[in-house]
């Protein structure tokens, strides 16, 4: 069975970390962990301490989670990655599910990605679990908040994470293609902050806008504004 290294960039970070990091710790996952890797830009919250806490690597890499997944990904041992947001927690039984996919000779060319969940019951919150369920069945293009279960040697010769800003989730996952693209049974759940703050409909019409954005050749330095 394949080790795995799983990498979060992390800014600032810590209350997010405190929720997501037991899951990925959970005793039944330690055969599967090589590692944690925080690829970090620069945090001066408790991220630090977290990371030491938890045994995990504290990395520090130029700010931007293109060039922080970058950094880490580089320096991995594991030979699968899993790309984790810090305010994503996977559900419970997530290692069997990873250890599946792994042992599976036909994934190392394919890469996985979870169900998404907010942490909201609100309806808004089921209402864009829909859509970006839809979204990942109509267009196969999960966003980062989803985590990406790759094969070092498949993420190696599709050149990697690039150093941007923002986007560098789509920019991959269209490197990897439809066809080697696997939703995974079980879900990865995500903070819900952001969309309690903008609003379930005003965030996604947001993002909305900075996907149409990039697909139209807008740089990603000058869609971060926008994003916020």
């Amino acid at each position: 069975m394949g080790k795995i290294s799983v990498i979060i960039p992390t800014l600032n970070a810590a209350v997010g970390l405190r929720d997501s990091l037991p899951a990925v710790g959970a005793f039944s996952a330690l055969d599967l962990l090589s590692e944690v890797i925080f690829a970090d830009g620069g945090s001066s919250d408790e991220t630090a301490a977290i990371a030491e806490e938890s045994g995990a690597v504290f990395l520090p890499a130029e700010k931007g989670r293109g060039n922080q997944l970058a950094a880490a990904a580089a320096s991995a041992r594991g030979d699968w990655l899993l790309f984790l947001h810090a305010d994503t927690a996977l559900e419970p039984g997530w290692d069997d599910v990873v250890r599946a996919f792994v042992d599976d000779p036909g994934n190392a060319e394919r890469a996985g990605y979870f169900r998404y969940r907010l942490n909201d019951r609100s309806p808004g919150a089921r209402w864009l679990e829909m859509l970006v369920a839809l979204r990942c069945r109509l267009f196969h293009l999960p966003y980062g908040d989803q985590g990406l279960l790759i094969s070092r040697a498949l993420y190696q010769r599709l050149g990697g994470f690039m150093p941007v800003p923002l986007m560098e989730d789509v920019d991959l996952v269209r490197r990897v293609g439809r066809r080697r693209l696997v939703a995974l049974p079980s879900a990865a759940v995500t903070s819900a902050v952001r969309y309690r703050r903008d609003g379930y409909l005003l965030r996604p019409l947001r993002n909305l806008c900075c996907l149409t954005l990039y697909f139209l050749g807008v740089p990603p330095r000058a869609i971060v504004k926008l994003y916020g």
